[in-house]
């Protein structure tokens, strides 16, 4: 029964964690290109502050990931959910356009489902291991 599982998920898991590297690695050159479009569209509060230039790295995967939660979540109210949420109320998810919301969602989307495939297949390797 093991067997006939790994057979079909170790093959299954590899070829949905290439799917969600590549498509990380798209949606973050289309973040990069147009990150000032979205950061208009989106008014983050941070931003109001500080010039995106000027913010550490960590920072701006910080911003992006609160643009991810409230786009993909619009009325999550626990947790990280709902502080996304707070931080952008004034913004309304359908009301950004779909080419700048499929970058953020891409990327981040493809980064979690991505570790999900890999712990899938570290699993899977392990168990196949003798």
């Amino acid at each position: 029964m093991l067997e006939t599982v790994t057979f079909y998920l170790l093959p299954f898991s590899f070829t949905i964690l290439v799917a969600c590297i590549l498509t990380c690695l798209v949606s973050a050159l289309f973040l990069y290109l147009n990150i000032r479009r979205i950061n208009l569209a989106m008014r983050h509060p941070y931003l109001k502050k500080y010039h995106w230039e000027q913010l550490p790295f960590t920072t701006k995967l910080t911003i992006t990931l609160d643009y991810f939660l409230r786009l993909t979540f619009p009325r999550g109210k626990a947790w990280v959910l709902g502080e996304a949420n707070r931080l952008l109320a004034e913004t309304d998810p359908t009301d950004i356009p779909m080419r700048l919301r499929w970058p953020v969602v891409g990327f981040w989307g493809g980064c979690f489902v991505g570790i999900g495939a890999m712990v899938v297949l570290w699993l899977m390797i392990l168990l196949t291991m003798e």
